[in-house]
């Protein structure tokens, strides 16, 4: 009796994890090592640098409170004017106006922000600081930059994505052509997490300690924010959002973690869209079984970048794993540089974080884990809306994609994963 009571345990408890979801698996997964999910949130998708930016700027007319901003580069060009120029007014109206930057991203962009732009900032009374600024001997500066892109108003709405803050973004470059990206807004309790990420590194960056129950919400309805694009999905208000944010020393493998975590949950399909694709073996491993299961795995990559080697080995990488099974379309419209997985068209994410060493290992980054069929189907629709402006990569087109030269550039930059 004692046996058969133990066999009827174990059966149904195999049969309770057979049953799982992948969605409420990776929840599970990602709340045993501390990340937060709150299931009242609205997702409006932004989905290009005009969507992006007219939202964003109207959120900022709208601020009653304090505007927080914490961005890679902003590079200094119209918008990044037309942006400054707009919270110099709302510091006029009495609005906290918060921005952080990083050293890295600011000194690598070909039209940085000088001295003389920072010291006309804070007379028009914006708070802007330099993360981790680069200093002699320079070489201790190239890791564990800050990534993230996150904007807070009044505590009430945040902005996340992969967009810096450029001219590019709506006009694109002539070395790539169009800059393919995007962006969301959250409403919700999530944003509060996103609040929290904030504060903590501009504490850190500034020393002050800057807290308080009006920089979060509840505080205030924020109901105020009435011309921003809505979210219309059915389950807009419902949404379950957890924020994922990568530290180095305190949550090194979180991002990591979750892409291998979603990729090994996958029961049916994966969508991957990521500029830079030189991935880890892990990773690898995980979108090989994944077809081995009988997932249906579709990856996009640019054919164009705005940096050497590095495509190169995601050319390798994505053409091995073609021979794998995987379908993978090369975007051929501009230069690709979104960061999303939708995963069984059960949950998705958006955020900072490359599918490089940098991003997995180095740097500060951010993604929000959306697990909502809603949001998920709609960035599956750009990514089939986006197919017909890419092709398939075949063994015939990629011999005619890639010469003799390319493909032994590719081999050897592979080696170089761990660096790029």
């Amino acid at each position: 009796m004692k046996f058969r009571l133990i066999f009827i345990v174990l059966l149904a408890a195999a049969t309770n994890s057979i049953a799982q979801t992948s969605d409420s698996l990776i929840v599970s997964q990602m709340r045993q090592i501390g990340v937060n999910f709150t299931n009242d949130n609205s997702v409006t998708l932004l989905t290009t640098g005009h969507e992006k930016f007219d939202d964003l700027f109207q959120a900022i007319r709208d601020a009653k409170s304090s505007i927080h901003l914490e961005y890679f580069n902003f590079r200094n060009d119209s918008i990044a004017n037309c942006l400054f120029k707009l919270l110099a007014e709302k510091r006029k109206q009495g609005v906290e106006v918060r921005a952080l930057f990083d050293g890295f991203g600011n000194d690598s962009n070909n039209k940085p922000l000088r001295r003389k732009h920072l010291r006309k900032l804070w007379a028009e009374g914006i708070e802007i600081y330099e993360f981790d600024p680069i200093r002699f001997p320079w070489v201790n500066h190239v890791w564990a930059r800050d990534h993230r892109k996150i904007v807070v108003i009044d505590g009430k709405i945040a902005f996340t994505g992969g967009m810096n803050v450029a001219d590019y973004y709506i006009k694109g470059t002539k070395a790539v052509g169009k800059w393919r990206d995007m962006h969301c807004r959250i409403n919700g309790s999530a944003v509060n997490d996103l609040q929290k990420i904030f504060l903590r590194i501009w504490n850190r960056t500034t020393k002050q300690n800057i807290s308080g129950a009006k920089y979060y919400r509840g505080y205030t309805d924020g109901g105020y924010f009435t011309q921003l694009k809505p979210d219309t999905s059915c389950t807009a208000g419902h949404k379950i959002v957890g924020i994922i944010n990568r530290e180095p020393h305190t949550s090194n493998s979180i991002i990591r973690k979750f892409y291998t975590d979603a990729i090994n949950d996958a029961k049916d399909s994966i969508k991957l869209i990521n500029p830079y694709l030189t991935l880890n073996r892990t990773l690898k491993k995980a979108l090989r079984n994944a077809v081995k299961r009988g997932v249906k795995e579709e990856i996009m990559v640019s054919a164009h970048s705005d940096i050497p080697l590095t495509p190169d080995c995601v050319f390798y990488n994505v053409h091995k794993l073609m021979e794998h099974g995987v379908n993978i379309w090369i975007y051929k419209d501009g230069f690709h540089h979104t960061k999303v997985i939708m995963v069984d068209g059960k949950f998705c994410t958006i955020g900072s974080a490359n599918l490089n060493s940098r991003s997995l290992n180095f740097d500060y980054e951010e993604n929000a884990v959306i697990v909502d069929p809603c949001t998920t189907k709609e960035l599956s629709d750009m990514f089939d809306k986006d197919k017909k402006e890419s092709f398939k990569l075949t063994k015939d087109s990629w011999n005619e994609f890639r010469t003799p030269w390319n493909k032994f550039v590719g081999w050897f930059a592979h080696f170089l994963a761990p660096v790029l």
